[in-house]
């Protein structure tokens, strides 16, 4: 069984960008990409995103 996909809007270290043909980015390793950060990072090295760190809660 493979392990639940992490979702980046989840995730403190991911922004909106300015840029409309990469418009979500990575604080944590750096990176805009078209697609989520997390699959980029998981297509580039193979290893689910090492960085994914949760968005506390606004209660």
């Amino acid at each position: 069984m493979s392990p639940p996909k992490l979702n980046c809007f989840q995730c403190v270290y991911f922004y909106i960008t300015w840029d409309p043909h990469f418009p979500n980015g990575c604080r944590f390793f750096t990176i805009k990409a078209k697609n989520r950060p997390s699959y980029e990072v998981e297509k580039a090295s193979g290893l689910p995103c090492q960085g994914f760190k949760a968005k506390k809660d606004k209660k």
